[in-house]
């Protein structure tokens, strides 16, 4: 509880940093429910998310807040630190419908993490609008009260197999001579990304040289890259959430890797830039948004814009490249903001066919529903580390600069 209270205090921080009195004042609260790594393997992401949650709050009560009917509501939500735990997270799930009484939930940190908790709010019938959990695997279960606003994991790394096809053509060779090596987590998201990469790189005749899981405390891969100095791939694909790429992107410096082309996750969440230096230069790094991207919305604007105003909002990112785990989060509640308005209710099944219906354009992307709860409006992109800068080189389409290739 001592945990419950500080978290409020952000909460009523936040609150205070953006909305004017009279707004507050005049407002209800409409309580969510989130369980969140706070703390464990996954708490630098759980914040990061936990922070977009709460900038996009405050943003909305700054915009009036949500209007239902003749009222008009602030979003609050209760958290409660799921440790980066399923088995916990499922607990708290269960006792913040069963205990806090909450209707409407955010989701947690993690594809293992929200496939822990969504049984929970499947079995009673609370929509969870979720911004975190992007493995595939999630959508194949039949839910009708889980919606995802990001792009399913298996599209995160497909665009680097592509380039790497791509830059062996250019260079006289067919991509059916592209060799590749494969280093992923054991968990539901990072095998998504993985058989995803296999698949792509199947139809294009590429050779798999490496296919190894990351050690369980993600905390060294020397073993694994050992055999790429010794197979010379011409693409490395690294996914171990944040912990894994910090190690990867420091091993590969301290073992003196070269390798044409490195394509991981997670690279921003890590802050690999700021914890490594010119070691992180020319990595691709796959993102569901950049604020480079043409995107936006009455309420938070352009992506630059977003991208500034949450800066301002949380300093300590000012001098970072704000994580896409955080956009995601915020889009997940405005997500919410819509459905509210227009089902023009607070019931909770009108709520979940408002959001099944949602066709928003936000300043992360156009977000749509398949009946399978996944977005299927938004494509990912890839970010080049350049001169300590992340710029979208692919797909071309959304390109703002050309890739560094290769990278050694």
């Amino acid at each position: 509880m001592k945990k419950l209270s500080l978290f409020s205090g952000v909460v009523a921080s936040a609150f205070m940093l953006f909305s004017n009195n009279s707004v507050a004042q005049d407002c209800e609260e409409l309580v969510l429910g989130s369980a969140i790594s706070l703390t464990g393997k996954y708490a630098t992401n759980g914040v990061h998310a936990k922070n977009g949650y709460e900038y996009a709050i405050a943003k909305i009560a700054e915009n009036g807040g949500i209007k239902v009917g003749d009222k008009c509501y602030n979003f609050r939500v209760i958290y409660y630190d799921d440790e980066s735990k399923g088995d916990r997270g499922a607990t708290l799930a269960e006792r913040l419908i069963s205990q806090d009484k909450v209707q409407y939930m955010l989701g947690p940190y993690s594809s293992g993490l929200t496939k822990a908790i969504a049984p929970v709010t499947e079995k009673y019938q609370i929509p969870m609008i979720e911004a975190e959990g992007a493995s595939r695997s999630l959508f194949n279960k039949g839910y009708k009260y889980l919606f995802a606003v990001l792009s399913t994991s298996e599209q995160y790394l497909a665009s680097a197999v592509a380039l790497a096809g791509e830059k062996a053509t250019e260079s006289g060779k067919s991509p059916s001579d592209v060799k590749v090596a494969v280093a992923v987590e054991n968990d539901p998201f990072s095998l998504d990304i993985r058989a995803g990469v296999l698949e792509d790189a199947g139809k294009l005749g590429m050779k798999i040289v490496i296919d190894e899981q990351l050690p369980r405390d993600l905390s060294d891969m020397s073993a694994i890259l050992t055999k790429v100095k010794l197979l010379k791939p011409d693409l490395l694909i690294v996914s171990g959430h944040s912990k894994g790429a910090a190690t990867a992107v420091r091993q590969i410096e301290e073992q003196n890797i070269t390798v044409p082309m490195v394509a991981m996750t997670h690279c921003e969440a890590a802050d690999v830039v700021g914890n490594f230096g010119a070691a992180a230069n020319d990595i691709l790094c796959s993102t569901q948004w950049a604020e480079t991207l043409t995107y936006s919305d009455p309420i938070f604007g352009t992506s630059a814009e977003y991208d500034a105003g949450f800066k301002a909002a949380f300093p300590e990112y000012a001098e970072k490249t704000v994580p896409y785990q955080t956009a995601q989060a915020s889009a997940a509640v405005y997500v919410f903001k819509d459905a509210f308005e227009r089902a023009d209710s607070l019931d909770k099944e009108a709520v979940r066919d408002a959001i099944a219906m949602t066709d928003l354009a936000t300043f992360y992307g156009q977000i749509k529903f398949s009946e399978a709860g996944n977005n299927i409006a938004k494509p990912m992109v890839l970010r080049q580390i350049q001169d300590g800068k992340y710029n979208v080189v692919a797909p071309s389409a959304f390109a703002s600069h050309p890739i560094n290739w290769p990278r050694n």
